[in-house]
């Protein structure tokens, strides 16, 4: 157990910044599976819309520290040929 004051108030602040980055990282996978199942149901129209949407939480996670900026980077263009080969 924490001993030193400053021990005791770096665990307090871990555990409310948890909350705030599971819930920014649950944000970001929702998006994700949004343009999964759009590309899934074949739609280009919804799949591009599920995209412009996603895009914007990718790009805030990765700003925020909760993905790898390369991470984000690799999540958005995999989504985003996916998208543009639904349309050919």
């Amino acid at each position: 157990m924490a001993i030193h004051k400053s021990s005791k108030i770096r665990i307090r602040r871990n555990a409310r910044r948890d909350v705030i980055n599971t819930s920014r990282l649950s944000k970001t996978r929702t998006a994700i599976r949004k343009v999964e199942e759009a590309l899934a149901s074949g739609s280009q129209t919804a799949a591009a819309e599920a995209l412009k949407n996603a895009q914007p939480e990718i790009h805030r996670s990765a700003a925020k520290g909760i993905l790898h900026k390369k991470t984000a980077a690799r999540k958005l263009s995999r989504l985003s040929a996916r998208v543009k080969a639904l349309k050919k």
